[in-house]
């Protein structure tokens, strides 16, 4: 029986990742069909289906859903409409997998939790399934010390540049496997760049009394996302592989009192040197479908996302503060 897939949203960062991804899947999945992709503007719908693969394009998402009954459902639409889109799809009793960040506020993520019920799901932080992430993971001991998270890019001045950070206050999480127990937070307010545009400085602990430093840069010389991990006698750098990234492909050091052990770069981890699997895209939608046709409860779903979502609306309000028992 075929496993259909349907796409709901075909703007940037679903044709520049996600596109791609359900191509290679597809092709290397035989019962696999790309049944039909979505967008309210009909041109961007018909462009995503000619270029990827997909059988027909759709401007209305119910329409779709009800016409396909597909078996997995993509939601990459903008982040204000995120919440009531994919709680719609929840509500229809389709499995999704949903961009970031699930929800802008807490309260919108509680909303989606108690809309997906059982309904299985998962959400897009590809970090967590970048191939050099997922090896520094799986070479991390038991007890670290200390973890810093360094996150710049050029000429970003959004006007909520918390929605992009929630990346990399995701991967810490990741990393280390707990969440935050408090952060301090601080600002480098640049007015004269913008009215929202500021550096931001976190430190911290980890529920595992793991120490923590990010720095978010969004105005800076560089696009990079570099982190380092601090453990006894044991340090890690990675450079992370990311679209548009000085460092890419990427590259993972692992040094042993004071000696270089390991050095890998993104092309020798995983299984391909598109940036589109590099930077773990295609590991994502993967990962969701291979779990949904094995009847597996995907791993990264919305409760998991919860406290990353916390702590990016903190940076948004400009707190000075974050205590995971007052969240």
């Amino acid at each position: 029986m075929a496993f259909k897939i349907a796409t709901i949203g075909c703007g940037g960062m679903a044709r520049q990742g996600h596109g791609p991804a359900h191509a290679r899947y597809a092709r290397e999945q035989p019962e696999v069909e790309l049944v039909a992709c979505c967008d309210v503007r009909a041109a961007a719908a018909e462009s995503f289906r000619a270029e990827f693969g997909y059988r027909r394009a759709y401007s209305d998402f119910e329409e779709l859903l009800a016409a396909e009954r597909p078996d997995a459902v993509c939601v990459y639409v903008p982040v204000m409409l995120t919440t009531p889109v994919v709680c719609r799809v929840f509500a229809l009793g389709y499995p999704v997998l949903t961009e970031k960040p699930p929800g802008m506020t807490t309260a919108e993520i509680d909303q989606l939790i108690a809309a997906a019920g059982s309904v299985p799901h998962q959400v897009a932080f590809n970090r967590r399934f970048t191939p050099l992430i997922r090896e520094l993971r799986r070479q991390l001991p038991g007890h670290l010390h200390h973890l810093e998270y360094d996150f710049t890019r050029v000429d970003r001045r959004d006007a909520d540049f918390s929605t992009t950070a929630i990346h990399g206050l995701d991967t810490v999480r990741f990393l280390a496997g707990a969440d935050y127990r408090h952060l301090r937070i601080r600002y480098q307010h640049l007015p004269e760049l913008g009215p929202a545009v500021a550096n931001t400085m976190v430190d911290g602990e980890l529920t595992s009394g793991v120490t923590v430093h990010l720095a978010f840069c969004p105005v800076a010389g560089v696009v990079v996302e570099r982190a380092t991990v601090q453990a006894h006698d044991h340090t890690w750098y990675l450079q992370v592989p990311v679209w548009g990234a000085f460092d890419s492909p990427g590259r993972l050091q692992h040094f042993e009192r004071g000696q270089l052990v390991t050095e890998l770069d993104g092309g020798s981890v995983g299984d391909g040197r598109e940036m589109f699997e590099e930077s773990g895209f295609y590991a994502e939608n993967a990962a969701f479908f291979d779990d949904l046709r094995a009847g597996r409860r995907p791993a990264c779903d919305l409760p998991a996302a919860r406290q990353s979502v916390q702590v990016m609306e903190a940076l948004r309000e400009r707190r000075a503060e974050f205590v995971a028992d007052e969240a």
